[in-house]
């Protein structure tokens, strides 16, 4: 079986249950999907999971038929993106520092004038080209969050996570990022996964969504049918309506109940 998936996950921080019994059924490849939910769903320690810098205590997560628990780290490496909330690096780099790094990622450092080319349209697609010398301790929340989602689209793996990768970007930068990761998804026929607390934005740029409450899977499909779960108003504790813009896509109104 083809895609990402995961069957009866649990974990917890000490005393405090996270994911119980999580399942969800395998995201295909060239999609992206949108991991919704509440603050504290547990969003961020299912990518984690995901990602092999947590172990479940019980349950497995599946790529093309393969439990992740038997690759190496390396090889989780290879197969698996990760950009968290954070962004984490050495504020004495720049941003063409950087980004080369994530390029030359577990394929040794010596850089060629290939290297650099390949960087330097990086730098140009993601719109920082004229951030390339800047150091990163000189960037706003929004430029180096745009910067993350540079490092990980210069990576090439089967699965991409990224965790609110617009949550510090404007609406037009906003736009534009999930824009390029949902191509970037189609044109290697990966599979993505963002985070979004926008459901506005989940449902103009996912192809199906995942609705994460009280660390389990509530429910998962199409927009048009996640978004119209009763589980939406039960897990954000707001009224939904939802109808179709100008343009036949799904537009999201909620309101205090």
């Amino acid at each position: 079986m083809t895609g990402l998936s995961a069957n009866n996950l649990s974990f917890s921080y000490g005393a405090r249950d996270v994911l119980e019994n999580l399942s969800f059924q395998p995201l295909p490849k060239g999609k992206l999907t949108a991991l919704i939910g509440p603050n504290a769903a547990g969003k961020s320690t299912l990518f984690r999971l995901i990602s092999g810098l947590k172990k479940p205590q019980r349950g497995q997560i599946v790529l093309d038929g393969n439990n992740l628990a038997d690759r190496s780290a390396r090889k989780r490496l290879e197969l698996i993106c990760f950009m968290p909330q954070q962004f984490a690096a050495n504020a004495a780099l720049t941003v063409f520092d950087v980004v080369m790094m994530a390029h030359k990622h577990l394929r040794g450092w010596r850089v060629s004038d290939a290297d650099m080319h390949t960087v330097g349209i990086a730098l140009a697609q993601a719109g920082i080209g004229h951030l390339a010398e800047a150091y990163i301790s000189e960037l706003s929340g929004g430029q180096s969050q745009m910067v993350s989602v540079a490092q990980a689209l210069i990576r090439h793996c089967d699965v991409y996570l990224f965790d609110e990768p617009t949550s510090a970007l404007d609406l037009r930068h906003q736009l534009d990022v999930l824009m390029r990761i949902k191509t970037v998804m189609e044109q290697r026929n990966a599979i993505g996964v963002v985070a979004l607390h926008d459901l506005n934005l989940a449902a103009r740029y996912a192809d199906h969504l995942i609705l994460l409450g009280k660390g389990q899977i509530l429910a998962q499909g199409t927009a048009q049918e996640v978004l119209r779960s009763p589980a939406i108003t039960q897990v954000y504790k707001v009224d939904v309506e939802i109808c179709n813009g100008p343009r036949k896509d799904l537009t999201v109104h909620a309101y205090a109940s």
